[in-house]
């Protein structure tokens, strides 16, 4: 099973931000959406970095409140992994376990096309644990 099959399920729909908005705007963002990241995006789509939650905590314990009044772009994880629509589930829960981060943004053309989120991975990986497991049922029943 690949990408593709999470965002069929998923959708495509992403929540980004600019680098120049306040990181206090950026968090009640977050708190709307009831989301753990948003993607930063520049022009044309592409992928300028990330803001997760852990990123606002390092924000709040080096800067405090003063953080909130900070631009998105001071705070944000510019070195950012992507995933493709080919990459196998499996390759992306290994490599989101390796870098020790629950969000991958999903770039094809240099385009954002997708997120998903360790919370994803991990659902499709365990619903074809699930598939192989009744098919082994299955075959062990008509044998």
């Amino acid at each position: 099973m690949n990408i593709s099959h999470i965002l069929a399920t998923k959708g495509h729909a992403v929540t980004t931000t600019t680098p120049d908005r306040l990181l206090g705007d950026a968090i009640a963002l977050l708190s709307q959406k009831r989301i753990g990241a948003v993607v930063v995006t520049g022009d044309h789509e592409g992928v300028l970095g990330i803001l997760s939650e852990r990123d606002i905590v390092r924000a709040l314990a080096q800067h405090g409140a003063a953080a909130l009044g900070r631009q998105v772009a001071d705070h944000m994880t510019r070195k950012v992994v992507f995933a493709t629509r080919d990459m196998t589930v499996v390759e992306a829960m290994t490599m989101m376990t390796a870098g020790r981060f629950r969000h991958m943004p999903i770039v094809e053309d240099d385009r954002l096309t997708g997120l998903i989120s360790i919370g994803d991975v991990v659902k499709h990986r365990l619903e074809a644990i699930e598939q192989e497991k009744q098919s082994m049922l299955d075959y062990i029943g008509t044998a």
